[in-house]
């Protein structure tokens, strides 16, 4: 289990005993000192003050000995850990990843809001029906319907880090945002932060095999390394400019505009520095595993399944550009397998391979298991390696593209 895994973990053993009105204290406590969302944070924490009021009237320990009360008192409380660990996870997790997934945390609140409201009226309504008093708070809960949603300036940002080009005004924007996030810290700093904590949640998204936040993850890891590349570049200009006296060039600056010379060597260089760090990073992430996919699994994925069945050379060719670290065209695996097919050493081919991949994502096995996984299903085997590359989120090198340069005209 990793490291963010383990802080959960400890998050909730040590919640584990409070009760009701306790895990109420905490939650409006963690509003108070939240980073992101905070109009979310602290309207759930002032509808659950509502519901600590009419909590402290009942008798909590007395409710717990019957099992008519006692059962839906304690998915009331762990109700309420889950949602302060969601209040928590708002104040002490990366700041980008909360901006990226804006949404999910406001669909979150509203989710724990109506658990909490919903096991609420199994309490008092059981034993208390007829106390007018309890009855008339419970209704005034009811009608405190708040509203989740995500402020205009953290959309704003939101789309900027999600832009697949920013330019140097994103830059800026995303300056001016982390230096209010890390008051404390120089951007650099804050940037080194933030990839830390960003790879806390990408080894989080790994383990729990969750690809669609590793997506999301890695485009902000991207969007990390990339602005620490141009601040680095920023500050070695400047020195150089500042121990030279004439320099024409002096006023230059990196930048991500679409209009900047500098944009395709800047982008270029950081995506290279990504997958570089990204592939370390993954190697490091999944040391002497096995499998994350059994060989009969291709049927959980039958598009892929089917594709590989009718087009072995298209996933062939993707799996052989991750494991030589060179890319290979779908014409040219269908080469090589016929080849080798003349003289019926295709199965061996394939699970060189295998052989390569299993050694680059550091997975127990041996020539003879390879050579068994192809020989029994080539198609089962080719769709578990994809599914692998896949779930660790670690790719090739893509074909190098050329573009003409632009119309030029003689004069006459």
């Amino acid at each position: 289990m990793d490291n963010a895994g383990l802080g959960e973990v400890a998050t909730i053993a040590q919640l584990t005993g409070l009760d009701a009105v306790k895990l109420i204290g905490l939650i409006v406590k963690a509003a108070n000192t939240a980073r992101m969302h905070r109009k979310n944070c602290r309207q759930f924490a002032n509808h659950l003050k509502l519901i600590g009021n009419l909590l402290e009237q009942l008798k909590i320990s007395e409710l717990k000995r019957y099992p008519e009360t006692r059962e839906p008192l304690e998915q009331l409380e762990d109700a309420l850990r889950r949602s302060y660990i969601l209040v928590h996870s708002c104040q002490d997790r990366s700041y980008l990843y909360l901006l990226a997934m804006g949404w999910n945390i406001v669909y979150q609140f509203r989710k724990a809001q109506n658990e909490i409201d919903r096991y609420l009226k199994l309490v008092p309504l059981i034993t208390l029906v007829d106390n007018a008093r309890v009855r008339e708070k419970l209704e005034y809960i009811e009608m405190d319907q708040r509203e989740y949603t995500l402020d205009e300036e953290d959309q704003k940002v939101q789309q900027v880090i999600m832009k697949p080009e920013p330019c140097e005004t994103d830059t800026v924007i995303l300056k001016k945002t982390l230096s209010c996030s890390y008051p404390k810290y120089s951007f650099d700093e804050a940037l080194r932060k933030e990839n830390e904590k960003l790879r806390l949640e990408l080894q989080r998204s790994q383990a729990n095999l969750d690809m669609t936040q590793c997506e999301v993850i890695q485009r902000l890891l991207d969007v990390t390394q990339s602005a620490t590349f141009v601040c680095e570049t920023e500050k070695t200009a400047s020195a150089k400019s500042s121990r030279s006296i004439k320099q024409p060039y002096t006023e230059e600056k990196y930048s991500f505009d679409d209009n900047s010379p500098k944009k395709s060597v800047t982008s270029r260089t950081a995506s290279t520095m990504s997958s570089q760090r990204d592939l370390l990073s993954n190697r490091g992430s999944f040391r002497h595993e096995e499998w994350h996919n059994d060989l009969l699994d291709c049927c959980s994925e039958p598009c892929l399944c089917l594709k590989t069945f009718f087009y072995p050379c298209g996933t062939f060719a993707k799996i052989s550009t991750v494991a030589n670290s060179k890319y290979m065209s779908s014409g040219a695996a269908c080469n090589d397998l016929v080849a080798y097919s003349l003289i019926l050493s295709c199965c061996c081919y394939t699970c060189c391979v295998r052989g390569k991949l299993r050694k680059m994502l550091n997975i127990n096995g041996g020539a003879f298991d390879d050579f068994l996984s192809h020989f029994m299903c080539c198609c089962c085997a080719l769709v578990q390696e994809w599914r692998e590359v896949e779930m660790r989120g670690v790719y090739g090198h893509e074909k190098t593209k050329t573009s003409p340069p632009t119309s030029q005209f003689m004069e006459s």
